[in-house]
């Protein structure tokens, strides 16, 4: 019996999820080599070149400490080594993922004072700026904004979040999390002075999941110095004063390193402004599809609803009411061998999502979406036919 499907299909799968996304094979074979002496010093040799190399992504100057772990585990790094018991945290409750890092800060004796959305765009940047004037005392510690929002296809645009807490004048850090817009999205740590920066290795970095990242500036390694929440694993200081020679402080992923030195050599290779117009390119030409199947009253919507907050890594459409989201994924699962991403939360049953990132072509793009269309018909969903067309329109004239 195959591991990966319990009914076994001619042609490749389709994996249009929003992430785990398809491993490149030159990083499954980077990740088929040998495991090298963790304490030799080889490794030392790689790991101080693959530290300095992961910065590059991050575009930033200061320690990136790597986990074995998921983005969950890097969400509770960025907080333990920088808050204490009873800290107010300001949060962003943009979707789903949002709502899980709430969730977890509460976990952790922490006090998150929640800004909500519809879930259909980013952060709402004036409100952030009007919760941090009005904290005179500057209570509020940390400022939490998850950068693209998985559950619901919204991008936060940070550097106006920065702008924000500097015209408040309010010396709360600035945490976000970039797990699923790494690598395929421009993100800048160090120019629009986020304290810490949270990933994972299973979206635009081209990895299975198994490792997670915090970008650390100089002003989160001095909270850490005062911070009083329980840390062991998690603590940046053993990790950073061990990376210094290459090191780490346990057993690091070995493997998994191989496959990020791979991964990372193919994103310098292509160019992260060439990376970001690609996903740029291919979520246009996704969004047209969408449009197209929505046109006359179909009722077909893209769920983010703010274009200044577009995702460019995944489309999450919605369906009309009356209509299941969860049973047209079933239909295209059963009849196209292609999966698509379920609603969370509150949009479940509501939308399916399309992913468009990582290592991913026009061919991809165009299979997936025509995947959809079928879908759309086979489950007597009423939609506009020709909404493949007008993504390959699209993608030939913007070449």
């Amino acid at each position: 019996m195959a591991y990966y499907q319990s009914s076994p299909s001619a042609g490749r799968h389709f994996l249009q999820i929003p992430g785990p996304t398809n491993v490149p094979d030159r990083v499954l074979r980077a990740m088929d080599n040998p495991t090298m002496d963790h304490r030799g010093p080889d490794f030392g040799r790689f790991g101080g070149q693959l530290l300095e190399k992961v910065k590059q992504v991050f575009k930033t100057s200061g320690p990136v400490v790597i986990y074995p772990a998921s983005g969950t585990g890097a969400w509770e790094a960025a907080l333990v080594n920088t808050l204490s018991p009873g800290d107010r945290v300001l949060m962003c409750e943009t979707g789903w993922f949002a709502h899980l890092w709430q969730e977890m800060a509460e976990r952790l004796d922490l006090r998150p004072e929640l800004l909500r959305t519809d879930w259909r765009r980013g952060a709402d940047v004036p409100a952030i700026e009007a919760a941090l004037r009005a904290d005179r005392d500057h209570g509020i510690k940390a400022v939490c904004v998850v950068h693209n929002e998985t559950s619901t296809g919204a991008t936060s645009r940070i550097d106006e979040v920065r702008r924000a807490i500097d015209a408040a004048g309010h010396p709360a850090l600035l945490l976000v999390d970039t797990i699923s817009s790494l690598g395929s999205i421009d993100y800048r740590h160090d120019e629009w002075g986020v304290d810490v920066t949270i990933a994972g290795s299973q979206k635009g970095l081209m990895l299975p999941p198994g490792l997670s990242f915090n970008a650390v500036s100089a002003k989160a390694l001095r909270a850490a110095e005062t911070a009083k929440l329980t840390r062991s694993f998690w603590d940046w200081r053993p990790m950073i004063a061990s990376n210094a020679t290459g090191y780490f402080p346990y057993t690091p992923a070995t493997n998994l390193l191989y496959g990020l030195d791979a991964a990372l050599d193919m994103l310098a290779e292509e160019g992260l402004e060439n990376v970001f117009a690609r996903h740029d390119r291919f979520a246009e030409a996704a969004r047209r599809a969408v449009r197209h199947w929505g046109g006359a009253g179909a009722g077909i919507e893209i769920q983010c609803d703010d274009p200044r907050h577009f995702s460019s890594v995944l489309t999450a459409v919605r369906l009309p009411e009356g209509h299941s989201a969860n049973a047209l994924r079933g239909i295209i699962l059963e009849k196209f061998n292609m999966s698509l991403g379920n609603g969370l939360g509150r949009l479940n049953d509501r939308v399916f999502r399309i992913g468009h990132l990582g290592d991913f072509g026009p061919l991809s793009l165009v299979g997936a979406l025509g995947g959809v269309e079928m879908g759309l018909a086979a489950a007597g969903i009423p939609h506009q036919a020709g909404g493949v067309q007008a993504a390959m329109a699209y993608l030939n004239g913007n070449a």
